[in-house]
Formats: C-alpha cells, sequence, structure tokens
C-alpha cells in the first residue's frame, strides 16, 4: 500500500503542471472565425453580399410588374428586419464608389417603405400613416444616425448624384409611383437597370401617355422638373413616340392606391 501511495504521488507530481497548462489554454476565449454582413472586414468597402437578402425577398414577394405581396412579405419581416440591421450596421464610406453608394441608398429607400407598410399592413395607402407626413418621421437608423425617407431622396440621393433616373428607382408604395424593381440594386447592375427603369415607367401605357402632338405624364416630372431639365428632350430620350417642339405636356393626377 505504501508503495502505491508513493508511485500515485510521483505520477500526479509528474503530470499536475501538463493538466494546469490544459486547463488555462482552454480556458481563454477563440475568437470566431465567422465575419457576419453586420461586421464587414474592411469597413472602407461594402460588406460582401451585402444586399443579397434583399433580392431573394424582392424575388420572392414582387412580381415583375411590380405589384407587391405584402401579405407574403410580412411572412418574411425577420429577414427583412435582418437586412435592414445589415444596412444599419454598414453605412456607405468615403472610399465606396459612386455606383456602391448608389444602390446602397435606393435600397434602403425602398426596404424601408416596404418596412413602414408592413408594420401598418393593412392600410390602404401611405398618405394615411401619420397625417400623410410620413415622409418626414426620421425613422430610418443607418450607422448611428437617424434619416427620413425624405432626407434620403432630397438630401442625399438628388444633390449628390444628381441623376434624375433615380426617380424611376424609388419605389413610394402607390400605384402611380415607379413600380417596384423585383431585384436589388447592386454597383454591377446600377446603370443598366436605371435605364430600363427609365425607360420602362416613360412607355407604361398606365402611367403616362404619349403622342407626337400631345403628353399626359406622371406628376413625378412636374414635382422634380429641376432635375428634368428641359422635359420634352428629357422623355424624348426613352419614349417610343417622340414629343414633336409643339408638343404639349400636362400632369397626370396621383394615384396613392397601395401598389398591391
Amino acid at each position: 500500500m505504501t508503495i502505491m501511495r508513493k508511485y500515485l504521488a510521483s505520477t500526479l507530481k509528474t503530470v499536475l503542471p501538463g493538466i494546469l497548462v490544459l486547463l488555462a489554454f482552454m480556458s481563454v476565449p477563440v475568437a470566431p472565425t465567422e465575419i457576419s454582413a453586420s461586421a464587414p472586414t474592411n469597413p472602407e468597402l461594402p460588406a460582401p453580399g451585402l444586399h443579397d437578402a434583399w433580392n431573394k425577398l424582392l424575388g420572392r414577394h414582387v412580381n415583375d410588374s411590380g405589384k407587391v405581396d405584402y401579405k407574403g412579405f410580412k411572412k418574411d419581416k425577420p429577414a427583412l428586419n435582418v437586412y435592414l440591421q445589415a444596412l444599419a450596421a454598414n453605412p456607405p464610406a468615403d472610399a465606396w464608389s459612386r455606383a456602391d453608394k448608389m444602390a446602397y441608398w435606393i435600397n434602403a429607400y425602398n426596404a424601408f417603405t416596404i418596412d413602414l407598410i408592413l408594420d401598418n399592413y393593412p392600410v390602404s395607402s401611405i398618405l394615411n400613416l401619420d397625417g400623410g407626413k410620413t415622409w418626414d418621421v426620421k425613422r430610418i437608423a443607418l450607422g448611428g444616425k437617424k434619416y427620413s425617407l425624405n432626407q434620403i431622396e432630397n438630401e442625399i440621393l438628388r444633390p449628390q448624384f444628381k441623376d434624375p433616373r433615380i426617380h424611376f428607382a424609388l419605389n413610394c408604395a402607390a400605384r402611380s409611383c415607379p413600380p417596384l424593381y423585383n431585384k436589388a440594386f447592386t454597383a454591377k447592375n446600377l446603370e443598366r437597370a436605371l435605364e430600363q427603369r427609365t425607360r420602362q415607367f416613360i412607355n407604361d401605357a398606365n402611367l403616362n401617355t404619349l403622342t407626337a402632338e400631345k403628353a399626359l405624364v406622371s406628376k413625378i416630372f412636374e414635382w422634380y422638373a429641376t432635375d428634368f431639365g428641359d422635359l420634352k428632350s428629357f422623355l424624348n430620350q426613352y419614349a417610343a413616340v417622340k414629343l414633336n417642339d409643339n408638343a404639349t405636356i400636362t400632369f397626370r393626377e396621383y394615384n396613392w392606391d397601395l401598389n398591391e
């Protein structure tokens, strides 16, 4: 028995330091290897796949004509929330390309508009929210700042990018608004998508009626007249039917019913 106790004591003295070192090592937390969209590896660049989730949601709940399935979208609200959180954690940096910045702000405007409708659905018109002034409410948290929809459009997109085609990429959840694109805007598809959305809007007979002698067009062209310059020339860049020099232009009443 005495020999056995001496053997155990000798063995414990030999292995105990190793056990203590192993336990100390195991107690040190290991840094995670996965980087989420909310923690970009390089904040000077857009997070990889930042708009992928938004692209999937649009493809699932918006048809090719821009009609939105809000009932279906509401079931995917958790996924939309994750995307909005990713936007909040990845605001544009100065080093981002012009196209990346523009795509970010267009997607943010549209995604937060959808979110607003879902939070109040069912609702017949966006004008029923906040006394008809929902665009002025600073509820959009991005990069530690609060924005309204009007700020995104009128203090960021319009003055910074000076591209009138932006108006046909933004959607205000109304039937007379330019139809919601059922794809996310990205730096890669931005130029092609802006051209396509502008051409499609101007030639949509439900939104604009053009003949050589006269045009009955969306009030968007009246509200943002300074962005379009010579309106007749702008329309003729995209219209299938070109306006004559003496053609008259009037503006169509806006339908604020929900775009579903």
